[in-house]
């Protein structure tokens, strides 16, 4: 509710850390606040009553077919052990060109602690050059190792799940 609540009021850091255990559904908390962002002034918007994410939502049909112009995920490779330097050196040309009709863009990094130690560097310094057209969410367990210079360049939400609600997501 407080993440939500810095959204709506157009409060939302342009870097921010989602962490929490593993498998409670940071990277969908991420997609969301991205469709979101993305889908402010389309047909068919985020819909905040009902937290959903609606299949008629252009951005939505977009990201699935990883064709979103404004858009970008970075997660590690299934066959590599961590996230490369050159996703990083590609996600720097993203950046480095202009956004389709000067909408924001959105990073989306899963999984940030693969990152390995020269693209985390790298990451570092894209963070660090200021770009208020760009959204980063990064995404971590926080029971694994991520940089702590990246963590102190973003704001954290860190994501839990009550124990009471674990048969209600089941079911």
């Amino acid at each position: 509710k407080k993440l939500i609540d810095v959204i709506k009021n157009n409060k939302l850091p342009n870097r921010i850390l989602i962490s929490g255990s593993e498998s409670i559904g940071k990277s969908i908390l991420g997609y969301h606040i991205s469709n979101y962002l993305l889908s402010l002034h389309e047909q068919n918007p985020y819909d905040f009553e009902h937290n959903r994410i609606s299949n008629e939502n252009r951005s939505f049909k977009l990201i699935n077919n990883l064709s979103h112009p404004n858009f970008v995920n970075i997660e590690k490779k299934i066959e590599k052990k961590y996230i490369e330097i050159s996703q990083i050196r590609d996600l720097n040309n993203f950046i480095n060109k202009s956004s389709f009709n000067n909408d924001l863009k959105i990073v989306l990094i899963d999984d940030a602690e693969y990152l390995s130690n020269s693209s985390g560097n790298a990451l570092l310094k894209i963070l660090e050059e200021p770009n208020n057209n760009v959204q980063f969410i990064i995404i971590y367990n926080n029971s694994k190792y991520i940089l702590e210079t990246i963590k102190s360049r973003c704001i954290e939400f860190k994501v839990g799940l009550y124990h009471s609600y674990v048969p209600e997501i089941i079911n």
